[in-house]
């Protein structure tokens, strides 16, 4: 019998939830061995349930081909043959809200790739180099849900990654005021070109909800838990525009910044490069070795050239230079389907099984 945790992917049928499968294929720590989706898909291999819309560059996992899909809306029956799930279902907030706590409630964890609970105030929303310690709210979500070992879990928005680990390495220079515009991969929005041709040659200056989400998710990263619930931070206060481009993975984000305390270039660069954090001290499977890296010539980060850095678990920054009307000015590139969605969770998961959180049922 395996010694790895048993997982079932919630919406595995879509983009994150293929990402999901491709990047559990042969991990150390995890199984895959519960597919759910919705109803029609329900009752077909998992081969015949996606068909011709596998939207990854790698081969479907041969040891997921046959894995009979459930119905995702079957709780229990889902849940019996799992330690834990990750959810990327397609349906509206107030439904995923009420499936994933109802999942929890079976006394399966959730680490989620939703956006539904991350604002509940006693659900962590965990980068897992930035606040680990948030993990430790699990224990009041448990006490309101009723339960020993479930809980739900979540991992903040996409476009955030390629800038707030950043602001982060540049805590002790205390940033106070941020602009940033994000150029958004269509893989955000779980299609590929040949889902949307509109895209090519083309962007468009709005993403529904994205910009909220820009300014705000960073502030409840930073923020500490008071009375079992987790209280944003306050500083430094974001401003966002996203704008979708014709790229297929990869967030470029272009950021200006003002800092309370001085700092030169080079005390800067030598913060990124040298920021790390628990996944990189426990040396959890899916963690970057090097989270954050500089690249010094001026036409990088660049999508094609950079975006799979550290397997897309990295962040990539370059153009760090003095601003005339901020402080200093930058250019950020993470992975937005691979450390901005489904690797963001399993990294998530491989903290949580580190801390104790998750274990077999």
């Amino acid at each position: 019998m395996s010694d790895r945790l048993k997982v079932g992917i919630l919406g595995g049928t879509g983009m994150v939830g293929q990402r999901f499968i491709s990047l559990l294929d042969n991990h150390p720590w995890f199984e895959v061995t519960v597919i759910a989706a919705s109803p029609r898909s329900a009752g077909k291999t998992y081969a015949e349930a996606v068909g011709d819309r596998w939207k990854m560059t790698t081969p479907m996992p041969e040891a997921v081909k046959n894995i009979v899909v459930m119905n995702v809306n079957e709780v229990e029956k889902v849940a019996a043959g799992v330690d834990f799930v990750f959810s990327a279902v397609d349906m509206t907030k107030d439904e995923i809200k009420k499936i994933e706590e109802e999942y929890a409630k079976t006394e399966t964890p959730v680490v989620s790739n939703n956006s539904a609970h991350r604002w509940t105030p006693d659900v962590p929303m965990v980068v897992p180099e930035i606040n680990p310690e948030h993990m430790k709210v699990i224990d009041f979500q448990k006490k309101r849900l009723g339960t020993t070992r479930g809980f739900i879990a979540v991992k903040p928005n996409c476009s955030i990654q390629s800038y707030a680990p950043v602001l982060t390495a540049w805590k002790e220079f205390e940033p106070y005021e941020v602009v940033a515009t994000t150029y958004q991969a269509i893989s955000g929005a779980g299609k590929n070109f040949k889902d949307w041709p509109e895209m090519e040659g083309n962007i468009i200056p709005y993403i529904g909800g994205e910009e909220e989400k820009s300014e705000k998710e960073p502030l409840r990263i930073w923020g500490e838990i008071k009375d079992g619930e987790i209280v944003p931070a306050v500083s430094p206060v974001i401003t966002c525009q996203c704008i979708r481009v014709p790229v297929l993975n990869g967030h470029t984000a272009a950021v200006f910044v003002k800092l309370k305390k001085k700092a030169t270039k080079e005390q800067l660069i030598e913060k990124l490069i040298n920021f790390k954090g628990e996944p990189q001290e426990l040396e959890l499977p899916s963690a970057p070795k090097q989270f954050i890296q500089y690249l010094k010539e001026d036409n990088r980060p660049q999508v094609t050239a950079d975006v799979d850095y550290e397997k897309g678990m990295g962040v990539s920054v370059g153009r760090l230079r003095e601003d005339n009307v901020y402080d200093w000015k930058f250019v950020g590139l993470s992975h937005n389907t691979v450390r901005g969605a489904a690797g963001g969770a399993v990294l998530c998961a491989e903290l949580l099984k580190a801390q104790g959180y998750i274990t077999k049922k």
